[in-house]
């Protein structure tokens, strides 16, 4: 009997398009998350946290989104038109509608949660803020919650407004075409192994194409403009974040959590820590773990949204 901790899948998603999903099972699962790695990033790179979690009873899915990790770059299983960033936001929200509304189908009897880290967390916030579907309003009410961690709204650096028109421009004439944002992995963690182990991973890349980058910055930043007022009032949230993170940037995030205007919203912070909070120093990873899985167990009865003739306010 295997000693791997997860289930590994080939899955055709939209269009039929081949993903590389793993799959954490809780032996006596108590809820079901899905899983959004960041930008450039994969969910191999996860594998500790995932199993942390399937051992305190929330069951993972997490797939390598379109255009990056092995369903990008595994030379026998990928799909034909498959290559490294070549994706769009509207692509990735298809996408994450498909695996959602697939794990809800799979696993009809576990509380079903959302959880992005880093660039996907900033999706996993877009994700239910669209003026129009996808997603549709039938596949947001399967939520339980929505779980963001250090979420890209606003970059920790800013890009010189000469860089970031130059990624607009190109992102409209070629929208494959590469660039190489610097992203030192001494930003991602404190932690030595991690950031030696960046340089040895064959599946990240330096390289990030202009659309799919361009994409993400500005729908962090509609967020903070309007996005904000378009959250449902009955889908909990809670933010977490390490008060030192230099990839994405803690206070445009906070402001984000300010404003969305539900009660049942919560906010955490690590002091010190960057931006990959479940390989941090110290006890930061099982804390994080900790407060992750008690927001879930005390959300496991989904909030019910209030008669049609109610008046929501503001």
């Amino acid at each position: 009997m295997s000693n791997t901790p997860y289930v590994e899948a080939w899955l055709a998603g939209p269009d039929g398009h081949s993903f590389y999903t793993r799959t954490y099972h809780a032996t006596y699962p108590k809820a079901i998350a899905v899983f959004v790695h960041g930008f450039r990033d994969h969910i191999s790179r996860h594998a500790d946290v995932h199993a942390a979690f399937a051992k305190r009873h929330v069951t993972i899915f997490a797939y390598d989104l379109r255009g990056y990790g092995r369903t990008a770059l595994d030379p026998m299983n990928r799909s034909p038109d498959a290559s490294y960033g070549k994706t769009t936001r509207a692509l990735e929200i298809k996408d994450l509608e498909w695996w959602i509304k697939h794990v809800s189908e799979t696993n009809k009897r576990l509380p079903l949660f959302l959880m992005g880290f880093s660039g996907g967390g900033g999706l996993v916030l877009v994700f239910p803020t669209r003026t129009e579907a996808p997603p549709s309003p039938e596949t947001i009410a399967l939520l339980n919650g929505v779980i963001a961690i250090s979420p890209l709204v606003e970059l920790g650096v800013p890009a010189p407004k000469a860089a970031r028109q130059l990624v607009k421009t190109v992102s409209a004439v070629a929208p494959t075409f590469s660039f190489n944002p610097p992203l030192p992995p001494e930003r991602v963690s404190r932690d030595p192994a991690v950031v030696a182990s960046f340089a040895v991973d064959p599946l990240l890349k330096t390289r990030a194409a202009a659309q799919a980058m361009y994409e993400m910055l500005i729908q962090g930043e509609e967020m903070l403009e309007a996005g904000w007022k378009r959250w449902p009032k009955t889908l909990p949230f809670i933010m977490l974040w390490g008060t030192a993170n230099e990839v994405n940037s803690p206070k445009a995030g906070i402001d984000l959590f300010d404003k969305i205007a539900i009660t049942d919203k919560k906010l955490v912070t690590y002091q010190g820590a960057l931006d990959d909070l479940g390989h941090e120093i110290g006890d930061v990873p099982e804390r994080f773990l900790d407060d992750c899985v008690t927001w879930i167990e005390s959300h496991l009865t989904r909030q019910q949204p209030p008669p049609a003739n109610t008046i929501l306010g503001r």
